[in-house]
């Protein structure tokens, strides 16, 4: 199929998916805001540990759907589905890590960063929830990923929306206690949240086991291969990295607006829902392109490599000049679903206009980053991504509150993601140079 088709083809669902699930980020922060400001702050001051918790799912999720789709390549039916099954393993090992986390770290992880009680108790309670139930979170993205790497895009598409809509729909019951059910305000959104990624994976596993016809999992699968185990940490293990990273740049720019008022932390935390929106599409677009550029470097087939990137390129940044747009021209009315303060709009409204300059080189970067992980370089999307927010978003970030306005901080999102663009660029380069390089060897030689 033309390569332009099919990225479309199989991201559209996906995209489709991952836009609900931000839809579900965003009304969650909207019935969250209902309840209070302190309880909006309470989840932004949660999201670094969430984060690092989806990071473990995803990133494992990359290496099992490279390795996977490159297998299918290949023609391997029988290392595809060792490979599936060291998924699901190690996807329950993810959980066995975080649940402890949430057990004995949860409030202590809460405390280091705000000292307010009003705020804390509500951050505790959402994460230990969170944290303790993601068994159903791991699997869901483990599955989601078995069905991408063969094309079932649209089946994994289900799963994802059951997930999300149900969040939805769960949402103001538990929230507000409607029913008669009781008010359990972040907990509630915490137990919706946890409820909806059950029936997700449930689905996940039904619509895998009855049609996912090319890749067969036996019980046996299951049992960890340390081979297989580490090429999926080869390939995932940077994308793990990217998001503890990401979820130490959060938890370090809570630390700094903190510093000028609570108000900053929620209008942070509502940019990251908002741009969700339009990020969120952008993954699913990679989590197609991985699986075809994988699958193309396992066939050989470079022209097809080159013809995806140029699509990929073309999509990601068309979608990501749309949310500039948007940030740029009606700030204030995508603040105001949030059930806003003056001090919060005043905050909120140059923040998410200065922040969103950074997304003309975002949707470029975020494509080579998942291009270098399909052809074999993973750690360059790590250094990128230590670069850009460790080495260059934080320190700009620290320098620009020194002024005493919170408002100049946001400046610290276009310098460093001008960064990241160079930094991609370089690193892109070299993916394609040593691709040609092997390509260019017959195949018996390798």
């Amino acid at each position: 199929m033309d390569e332009g088709k099919l990225l479309i083809g199989m991201a559209f669902p996906i995209m489709l998916s991952m836009l609900v699930q931000a839809l579900y980020n965003i009304v969650d922060s909207i019935y969250v805001a209902r309840v209070s400001e302190d309880c909006l702050s309470a989840l932004s001051l949660a999201f670094p540990a969430q984060n690092i918790m989806i990071g473990l799912g995803t990133g494992t999720g990359v290496g099992v759907t490279t390795l996977v789709s490159r297998a299918l390549g290949r023609r391997d039916s029988k290392n595809a589905s060792r490979v599936a099954g060291n998924g699901i393993f190690l996807s329950i090992c993810c959980w066995a890590v975080m649940a402890l986390f949430g057990i004995f770290g949860a409030r202590a992880f809460i405390s280091s960063q705000t000292s307010l009680p009003h705020i804390s108790q509500h951050a505790d309670r959402y994460l230990q929830i969170v944290t303790i139930g993601s068994l159903f979170l791991y699997l869901e993205i483990c599955v989601e990923r078995l069905l991408q790497s063969t094309g079932l895009t649209r089946l994994s598409m289900w799963t994802q929306m059951v997930g999300a809509i149900t969040n939805i729909i769960l949402d103001p019951f538990f929230i507000f206690g409607w029913c008669g059910l009781p008010a359990m305000g972040t907990a509630g959104a915490a137990t919706a949240t946890v409820i909806g990624q059950a029936l997700a994976a449930a689905l996940g596993f039904f619509l895998h086991f009855r049609r996912n016809v090319e890749l067969r999992i036996a019980l046996a699968d299951l049992r960890p291969e340390v081979r297989i185990i580490g090429d999926v940490y080869r390939i995932g293990f940077p994308s793990i990295i990217m998001m503890v990273i990401g979820s130490i740049t959060n938890y370090m720019m809570n630390l700094i607006l903190i510093g000028f008022t609570s108000t900053a932390i929620a209008v942070y935390g509502v940019y990251f829902k908002i741009q969700s929106f339009f990020f969120m599409p952008v993954f699913g677009l990679n989590n197609a392109l991985i699986p075809i550029i994988g699958y193309n470097y396992g066939a050989r087939k470079k022209a097809r490599i080159y013809r995806t990137f140029r699509f990929g390129v073309l999509y990601a940044t068309s979608f990501m000049l749309l949310g500039f747009l948007v940030f740029q021209l009606v700030p204030r009315e995508l603040l105001g679903i949030f059930n806003p303060s003056e001090a919060m709009l005043a905050i909120g409204v140059p923040a998410l206009r200065r922040i969103s300059i950074s997304f003309l080189f975002a949707g470029f970067c975020i494509v080579a980053g998942s291009v270098c992980q399909a052809l074999d370089h993973s750690m360059a999307s790590m250094i990128v991504s230590i670069l850009r927010q460790l080495l260059a978003l934080i320190p700009a970030a620290w320098l620009l509150s020194k002024t005493g306005d919170v408002n100049n901080v946001w400046w610290a999102f276009p310098i460093a993601e001008v960064i990241s663009l160079l930094a991609s660029a370089f690193f892109l380069r070299a993916a394609f140079t040593d691709m040609e390089k092997k390509l260019s060897v017959p195949q018996d030689v390798e």
